[in-house]
């Protein structure tokens, strides 16, 4: 009966050590432990002990196997404490309850460049994404256009699963677009003519012309006149785009004769879609335009990333000329 109660009480104190005792990250920060679609209860383990995660792992595995975690592996990206037991670590990865993470982007030229900054948060690779994002059908899917597909990615930071699936990233970014697109917004695109797709295109050149947010709307309000007017916009930017080198710095005479649509030289109106991601910002500084009379805008020839506007075509070629002999002072000829 002693040595009976020895070895009962032995086993309850082991049990319950491989239970309740601190198991998880000894003397470590609280961190993210990502398993991978596909990963078996035995990479699990692997991981663990690689990732020096787990300070006993055969006690571990005894609670996994006995909660029958090793047949239900669940992959994502899980938070695990520091000091957690074996039976909370196992319960958290057993019941599928992963930490989502934060996805940002920002800045694209073409939509192919959004392929990597985004798969990055998730466990997909970028060439599944990217397959996705230049296909003509799957802009179609969505609603778009392959040259407007762009549109319909908002950029801003959102929580979303890293198990997401390339798919399911995109249903994410059609209903944000759909969600940021609501009445009030519609209705101020229609006020001034334009459709939402129109306004993004807008929005692009207005932050390809300038980085300065304090005279976004000021440029904006500049290229409404000009539509409104039925004036070519005459934008570098849209032929930065269409000649297809973004090193560009100067455009020259011989550029304005090229035959594209997105020759806002040599077309008037917008071009057929964004030449670059339109942001939130860029779109309401569009949205809610400065209105005045400029026609006309160039870049100050300090360099100082702000605009000179002109109402007549004269006080224009002042502006331009000072602008054109500090590029050449700095030897900037393309």
């Amino acid at each position: 009966m002693i040595v009976f109660t020895i070895m009962l009480s032995s086993f309850a104190f082991y049990g319950y050590q491989v239970l309740f005792t601190p198991n998880v990250l000894p003397e470590k920060e609280d961190r993210l432990f990502a398993i991978a679609p596909g990963a078996s209860f035995k990479d699990v383990q692997n991981a663990l002990y690689d990732q020096g995660i787990v300070t006993d792992l055969v006690s571990f595995s005894v609670v996994a196997k006995l909660k029958d975690y090793d047949r239900l592996v669940k992959p994502g990206l899980y938070q695990l404490r520091k000091d957690m037991s074996n039976l909370e670590a196992v319960n958290l990865l057993r019941s599928g309850n992963q930490t989502p993470v934060k996805v940002t982007f920002s800045v694209a030229r073409q939509l192919k460049e959004l392929a990597v900054p985004l798969s990055s948060f998730f466990a997909f690779d970028s060439t599944s994404l990217a397959s996705l994002l230049m296909s003509d059908s799957i802009a179609s899917s969505y609603g778009f256009e392959p040259h407007t597909f762009i549109s319909m990615f908002i950029p801003n930071t959102y929580e979303m699963y890293w198990t997401s699936s390339p798919r399911q990233v995109l249903d994410r970014m059609k209903s944000e677009y759909d969600r940021f697109w609501n009445d009030e917004r519609k209705q101020k695109a229609s006020s001034m003519g334009l459709t939402p797709l129109e306004v993004s295109t807008l929005a692009s050149i207005v932050e390809s012309e300038t980085n300065k947010l304090d005279e976004a709307g000021r440029i904006a309000g500049v290229y409404i006149n000009r539509l409104k007017r039925s004036i070519p916009l005459q934008a570098d930017p849209t032929l930065v785009f269409a000649l297809g080198d973004f090193t560009v710095r100067r455009v020259l005479d011989k550029d304005k004769r090229l035959d594209s649509p997105y020759n806002t030289y040599k077309y008037e109106g917008l071009p057929p879609g964004p030449i670059r991601l339109p942001t939130i910002a860029g779109i309401n500084a569009v949205l809610n335009y400065e209105s005045h009379k400029y026609i006309y805008f160039c870049a100050k020839d300090d360099f100082s990333g702000y605009h000179a506007f002109a109402r007549t075509y004269r006080e224009h070629l002042i502006n331009a000329r000072k602008f054109q002999r500090a590029l050449n002072n700095e030897r900037i000829f393309r």
